[in-house]
């Protein structure tokens, strides 16, 4: 946020401020840059589909995703872990809304759009189990965006990202195993659990998975911070080293859906209402979760920037990770990879809108007495100069 001080608000132009008008260019327009990414993709897959061949011998797919993965675990403060764990309230709070609730209602979605249980809906296994690795994965990226144009406390968020991120390394396979081997089968959903189980898929593909797409960039990650911080400064890091390798995400994630895309030219072509299909779950998901999050941050008492902070990391998933271990797990040009890349194709508009959301609810409603969470402490000199929180990097 800006250091001078004027009125911030969806009418500021200010750069800093929770306007999303204010979002950087690249970032604004990402659906816009998928669905072209999309297009190009498709139309080089239909016009020469022998590309497929190249595509796979390079592991041009893999290497995307890696890439892609290390700027958002790079330029996770991980030194903000002990904000996140004093506040046992918050931290219970975003335990069960990112590793209860917006599991088990993307399981829900699941089951009611592509199990084969609700009539009029075949069973599509595929989508199935691509929803699910979106469902289990949760978000260390743009959550930070939404959270910042929406004006939530930065501390938080990027506590709470640090946190999923070395959680999900430990959970994310054992997630994916329950809700998509064990759970079917308990509830009786014969349709959809006997398909699944022809693919073969054991939990330690998946684990395999997260150790190459998740592991290796996590490790560079955490190194480029421990080297960067001690020998350049955490303002550097912040400040140069940071904004120069940002832009390696979107590159990589564009590039990975182009080729991906190009695997799948022909049937998308053939098929272009699955694109719709997948994206109602999709956005269900992501309106309930934040307003359900939303609602109850606000019961237990938590300001507005906590509220938002924990809000928008339920709201959203990690779709990185849910990419990279579906191509690892099925292969490129299986229908729960091509779930997996439809989902930040949705997110990002969805997201969008509740940004706005949530600056309408700040107005909307009376925060006074609302101190849950709150980082300020109410018996400090409001003149005193406040520490610099990258300071704390270490």
């Amino acid at each position: 946020m800006s250091n001078v001080e004027h009125d911030h608000g969806p009418n500021c132009d200010c750069p800093d401020c929770g306007d999303p008008r204010s979002i950087d260019f690249l970032d604004k327009y990402l659906t816009v840059w998928i669905f072209g990414a999309m297009a190009v993709g498709v139309g080089l897959g239909y016009v020469a589909p022998s590309v497929t061949q190249p595509i796979q011998d390079l592991h041009l797919v893999e290497i995307g995703l890696i890439v892609m993965m290390y700027p958002p675990l790079a330029k996770v403060n991980y030194g903000q872990l002990p904000t996140v764990f004093k506040n046992v309230k918050i931290l219970g709070l975003s335990l069960v809304q990112n590793w209860l609730i917006g599991p088990t209602l993307m399981f829900g979605l699941a089951v009611i759009f592509f199990s084969g249980a609700v009539p009029g809906l075949p069973a599509r296994p595929e989508f199935f189990l691509g929803l699910l690795f979106i469902g289990m994965a949760r978000c260390i990226a743009m959550v930070l965006v939404w959270n910042e144009l929406a004006e939530g406390s930065s501390e938080y968020a990027a506590g709470l990202v640090a946190f999923n991120s070395v959680f999900q390394i430990l959970t994310y396979g054992v997630y994916v195993w329950f809700f998509a081997l064990v759970v079917p089968d308990l509830i009786g959903l014969e349709a959809v659990a006997s398909q699944i189980d022809q693919f073969g898929i054991t939990p330690m593909q998946v684990f395999e998975a997260i150790a190459i797409f998740l592991g290796i960039p996590f490790a560079a990650g955490i190194l480029s911070r421990y080297v960067g911080t001690r020998t350049k400064g955490v303002e550097w890091y912040k400040e140069r080293f940071e904004p120069t390798i940002s832009p390696l995400t979107l590159i990589a994630l564009l590039f990975t859906v182009v080729v991906m895309f190009a695997m799948q030219g022909e049937r998308i072509v053939g098929q272009p209402s699955d694109v719709l299909l997948i994206a109602v779950p999709l956005t269900i998901y992501f309106v309930v979760m934040f307003f359900v999050s939303f609602g109850m941050g606000r019961e237990i008492g938590a300001d507005y920037s906590t509220t938002t902070a924990i809000g928008f990391t339920a709201a959203s998933n990690n779709f990185e990770l849910a990419i990279a271990v579906a191509v690892a797990v099925f292969g490129v040009g299986s229908g729960v990879a091509f779930t997996t890349v439809v989902g930040p194709l949705i997110e990002v508009p969805v997201l969008l809108a509740l940004v706005n959301v949530a600056l309408y609810f700040q107005r909307r409603y009376d925060w006074a007495g609302y101190t849950t969470g709150s980082l300020e402490d109410p018996t400090a000199d409001p003149t005193a100069e406040a520490s610099d929180p990258a300071t704390d990097d270490d």
